[in-house]
């Protein structure tokens, strides 16, 4: 017999209004646009189609078909143990902030290659550029210090049409510096997205995805899955993200006049404190903390600007 049915909300209206994610997966059309998706696929406990995502095989078959079918991806792929980013969130920051560079324009979000976004960290699997290029049409680059996360980034570009146009991967060759060596002179970025590493040390990333497993499996899990939760520079670094994110924004100051606006994803919320104290001792003009949602989860976005209203409303009247 089959536990009592759970009810689901039509949509998860935590999710921004724009996200293509809202609703419940619609699993006969995601394989119908991805035949790969099909061998994951069962009933659940109570009797809903679902997928393992305790399998990493499963959520990244369901990844590919979230791709094809929503952002009419062609080809997408990642090496084995390289972070595999849940689609909805990824979209929601896009989202969120293009409503951002909107309130320069008049609630109207700015579309097209002129806009420039740089991704510092965009993986093997280059979800930002790929959902910013295809909701947006904006140009991206993206930063990465992992030469074989540069090439599987590379890969995904070169066999979609189109995508080589818009999205220039480079490699970081000093993994002490974020932005130096990357933006070039006379380089102008409207956005900077940031994804950072949440961890302060490998120990703390192996506790965190054995406790992600305990809540998938809603049992103990004393063995981490190796190609669940992504590489050692996805994971974690000195200081973690806080140490992070302090970084960015005392090196973010060097180029004021270069962007319109920085910004990173801040996942806990005791960093906050620390990372307004950053951004007071930089002297940025104006900062933005927008919360996202993701079921029970709880993000946020932290945009700044050095940049006064009146250069802003320049820099966009020059677009």
């Amino acid at each position: 017999m089959l536990p009592a049915k759970k009810e689901h909300p039509k949509e998860k209206d935590k999710l921004h209004p724009r996200n293509k994610h809202r609703e419940r997966y619609d699993f006969k059309q995601l394989i119908s646009s991805c035949a790969d998706l099909k061998p994951f696929v069962a009933l659940n406990k109570y009797g809903d189609e679902s997928i393992d995502f305790f399998n990493p095989q499963a959520v990244k078959a369901l990844n590919k078909a979230l791709l094809i079918h929503f952002y009419g991806i062609q080809y997408w792929d990642i090496p084995d143990g390289y972070l595999c980013p849940p689609i909805p969130g990824r979209a929601d920051y896009i989202h969120h902030i293009a409503d951002v560079l909107g309130k320069l324009n008049g609630g109207k979000i700015p579309k097209g290659p002129t806009i420039k976004v740089l991704d510092i960290g965009v993986g093997a699997n280059c979800i930002y550029p790929i959902i910013g290029t295809k909701e947006y049409g904006w140009s991206f680059v993206g930063s990465e210090i992992d030469s074989i996360a540069a090439d599987s980034a590379n890969s995904i570009i070169n066999k979609n049409e189109g995508l080589s146009e818009v999205i220039d991967i480079r490699l970081q060759k000093n993994t002490k510096e974020i932005f130096n060596g990357i933006i070039n002179i006379n380089e102008y970025f409207d956005l900077t997205l940031c994804n950072p590493p949440f961890h302060a040390s490998l120990a703390e990333a192996k506790s965190g995805t054995l406790r992600k497993l305990k809540n998938l499996k809603q049992k103990k899990v004393s063995t981490p899955v190796l190609n669940f939760g992504g590489q050692t520079t996805e994971l974690w670094c000195d200081g973690g993200e806080s140490q992070f994110v302090s970084n960015m924004i005392q090196e973010s100051e060097k180029f004021t006049h270069q962007c319109l606006w920085f910004s990173t994803l801040i996942s806990k919320e005791s960093n906050l404190k620390h990372v307004y104290f950053e951004l007071r001792k930089v002297k940025a003009t104006e900062v933005k903390t927008i919360e996202m949602g993701q079921g029970n989860k709880i993000s946020r976005i932290v945009a700044w600007t050095f940049l006064t209203k009146q250069e802003q409303k320049d820099w966009n009247k020059r677009k």
